[in-house]
């Protein structure tokens, strides 16, 4: 479980073409495993058109409620690129061009085939935090507790880290996964047990199935106290292990 003094986190995922189906979202999985690591609990996820009320609407709920949000999504430049020009009305900012952000973009590009374009690339909110790309150099921006970062995954990753050192963290969790192949029907009422049994560990219960010879269950543990969650761990293995067909136990710190 988490302490209640845990800082949280919100991501909202901006875009046409991922409500649409046309393009995969594959920038939460990577945030929601590093928040974890960093000890902040991610509460809340939103995916919204490219829609100005809506996304203006979402940001705001959310960045009242949680102590992080981070935005993907919106911030190139062609005509749907409306994220920067959005997250200015929804703070009450002007847009500028930041200068530090075309110089960047100069540096790496000396010589661009679209000026125009690259300069669309450094209008953001007066007083926005640049958030560094190490990719391809177009900066991505804070504003206030609102982390702006790219939809492209590569860029979104890059940009995530360059906000690592402005996080405020919580303690680590310790996790640990066992893996079996057993029915998970068959140790529900166990894992019940030990939920009530260990009210400050958090256990998941994921099942798979490849095929009627392949498949079980994955149960994630996590928790604050290593010693807790050592110990569900070892009780869950026992579960496991009482049922025909279990034959291993995976274990993994991160």
């Amino acid at each position: 479980m988490w302490s209640q003094e845990t800082p949280t986190a919100a991501v909202l995922i901006i875009g046409n073409e991922i409500l649409s189906g046309q393009v995969q979202d594959a920038n939460l999985v990577y945030i929601a495993t590093r928040l974890s690591e960093l000890g902040i609990r991610l509460k809340e996820t939103r995916m919204v058109e490219d829609v100005e009320e809506d996304m203006i609407e979402a940001v705001l709920a959310l960045s009242k409620r949680y102590t992080h949000v981070f935005t993907t999504g919106g911030i190139g430049p062609t005509h749907d690129d409306i994220t920067a020009v959005t997250m200015a009305k929804a703070f009450g900012r002007p847009l500028c061009c930041s200068l530090e952000a075309l110089a960047r973009l100069m540096a790496r590009y000396p010589n661009p085939q679209a000026p125009e374009a690259l300069t669309r690339m450094t209008v953001m909110p007066v007083g926005a935090a640049l958030i560094d790309n190490t990719v391809s150099a177009a900066p991505g921006f804070q504003l206030e507790n609102v982390f702006v970062l790219a939809g492209i995954p590569s860029i979104a990753k890059a940009m995530f880290e360059a906000c690592v050192p402005r996080l405020t963290k919580g303690p680590a969790r310790h996790v640990r996964e066992v893996v079996g192949e057993v029915i998970e029907g068959a140790i529900a009422q166990g894992l019940e047990d030990l939920d009530a049994a260990f009210p400050g560990i958090e256990i998941g219960s994921y099942p798979y199935w490849y095929s009627e010879t392949n498949h079980g269950v994955r149960v994630i543990i996590k928790g604050l106290r290593l010693d807790e969650v050592e110990a569900v761990e070892a009780k869950i293995i026992s579960l496991m292990d009482a049922h025909p067909g279990y034959w291993a136990a995976a274990r993994r710190e991160p």
